[in-house]
């Protein structure tokens, strides 16, 4: 999944190491960062800074999250082989293939079909496979759930109760699926970790300030 043109690898080497120095030291998440060839989901224009650690436009007022923030949301999720992770806003497609490279079958919904169809383009040349769709968000994939993980990549006003639904039960010693979600205002988001741990009972772990474009309905 990474270009074999040793200037891309020497960048996509320094991205972790950047990431390390930041204190992402989850090394599965590091290993799966390394392996994406990140300037694919970047307009040409900018692919020059693909490997620095920053966000950046991806057209309609989106953008491509800062690879600390891919990092740090895929470490919340605690991502196994085989999860079921529902991702809600495709955008790029970067976060996708990191969950693709970390062994998860991936569920993304992205309500701007100029995006979504750049998306599957990226993540078709890296042999990257994802289900997608497109749609609102918000409802979720209720068809295809319940889910070991969601993940989303913007800004909620509020925890949305129709995703948590579909979260998985806990089945014995095995916890219940994981949500993370950065929850706010335009000021800012506090990044939080849901864990399902009964029919109608989630736990609730905050964590660090971030700043996310908004979660919008339709």
């Amino acid at each position: 999944m990474i270009d074999q043109d040793p200037v891309f690898e020497r960048r996509a080497g320094r991205l972790v190491e950047t990431l390390r120095e930041k204190g992402l030291r989850d090394e599965r998440v590091l290993g799966a960062i390394r392996r994406i060839r990140r300037h694919l989901f970047i307009d040409p224009g900018l692919q020059h800074r693909a490997y620095n650690d920053e966000a950046l436009p991806i057209g309609l007022g989106q953008t491509i999250s800062q690879p600390y923030t891919v990092g740090f949301q895929t470490r919340m999720l605690h991502v196994s082989e085989g999860d079921r992770i529902l991702e809600i806003g495709t955008g790029s497609g970067y976060q996708a293939a990191v969950l693709v490279a970390l062994g998860a079958e991936v569920y993304s919904i992205e309500r701007h079909a100029k995006l979504l169809a750049r998306a599957r383009r990226a993540l078709a040349e890296l042999d990257c496979f994802i289900n997608s769709k497109l749609g609102d968000g918000t409802l979720g994939w209720p068809e295809e759930a319940p889910f070991d993980g969601i993940v989303i990549t913007a800004a909620a006003g509020e925890v949305p109760r129709k995703l948590v639904q579909q979260l998985r039960m806990p089945e014995g010693e095995k916890p219940g699926g994981r949500m993370v979600v950065p929850v706010g205002g335009p000021e800012g988001q506090t990044m939080t970790q849901i864990t399902r741990t009964g029919e109608d009972e989630y736990e609730y772990k905050k964590s660090m300030q971030f700043r996310f474009v908004p979660l919008v309905n339709g």
